[in-house]
């Protein structure tokens, strides 16, 4: 896939009346329908305060450069997590859901029970197009405890 995939599929599960706000690192360069806004920047920097607080779900498609060693690999994956997982703390309404995909590591346990302490139900998804080997994973947190 390429940048700003999930942003594309979001504004089409959203409809015309949802908001999409989509974050890379790199500039994204779809045509993007008029409820898509993307934000080209770090999730370190940014202020969750200004995303609003009325969103329904968090997603992160999120993912480190890799260095090729798979502990600092899944670290990485872990503090991206961490950040993505504070923003949706921030940004949704209760009962919204959060989605996002995490190397498994030795953080890995601890990640899962920070979603379950946010989250009513917590699920672990592995796609079948994902390789046997892949370290990938996605978490999934169904409805925020406010």
């Amino acid at each position: 896939m390429f940048p700003g995939s999930w942003l594309l599929y979001a504004a089409k599960l959203t409809g015309d009346k949802g908001r999409v706000i989509g974050l890379d690192l790199k500039p994204v360069k779809i045509q993007a329908a008029s409820n898509i806004e993307v934000i080209t920047g770090d999730i370190f920097a940014v202020d969750a305060g200004s995303l609003g607080s009325d969103f329904n779900v968090v997603l992160s498609d999120m993912a480190p450069a890799t260095t090729g060693h798979k502990a600092v690999d899944a670290a990485r994956s872990a503090g991206l997590c961490e950040a993505a997982l504070a923003i949706a703390q921030n940004v949704l309404l209760p009962g919204g859901s959060f989605v996002c995909k995490i190397f498994q590591g030795p953080d890995f346990n601890k990640f899962i029970d920070s979603v379950r302490a946010s989250f009513d139900k917590q699920k672990i998804f592995k796609p079948r197009s994902s390789r046997k080997t892949s370290k990938e994973i996605f978490i999934i947190g169904l409805g925020l405890k406010k």
